[in-house]
């Protein structure tokens, strides 16, 4: 697939709340994810090298969900072998007060998988 079937097909699986299916259908064995700085404080990793830790991690996170009230995905902006999109929640935590998550993610491509994936928030 070109970065732009890649960049439509995962803002379709993004759309549908799916998740895993992006990391199994998307994504290198060797993905590399990186969040800011900023998540140290709440004991997150910055980096989190490999499909397995990084699909352990999103279940971790999924875990801490008690609903997710909407979500949207942009449309995606293509460069070369990159993309971004930004990614919008209305979510309530369990045991957190509900609240609105917006973030750009950032995706770089090889050989016709995503290798890498940062985020900003």
């Amino acid at each position: 697939m070109t970065t732009s079937e890649i960049a439509n097909h995962y803002c379709e699986l993004a759309r549908q709340n799916k998740w895993p299916e992006i990391l199994d259908e998307l994504c290198s064995k060797d993905l590399v994810n990186k969040e800011p700085d900023h998540v140290q404080s709440r004991g997150i990793p910055v980096t989190t090298q490999g499909l397995d830790a990084i699909k352990a991690k999103g279940k971790a996170n999924r875990e801490l969900i008690e609903a997710i009230h909407s979500q949207h995905c942009s449309d995606p902006l293509v460069a070369g072998n990159f993309f971004t999109v930004t990614l919008t929640r209305d979510v309530t935590f369990k045991g957190r007060p509900r609240m609105t998550l917006d973030e750009i993610a950032l995706f770089g491509l090889k050989d016709g998988k995503i290798i890498s994936e940062q985020f900003f928030y």
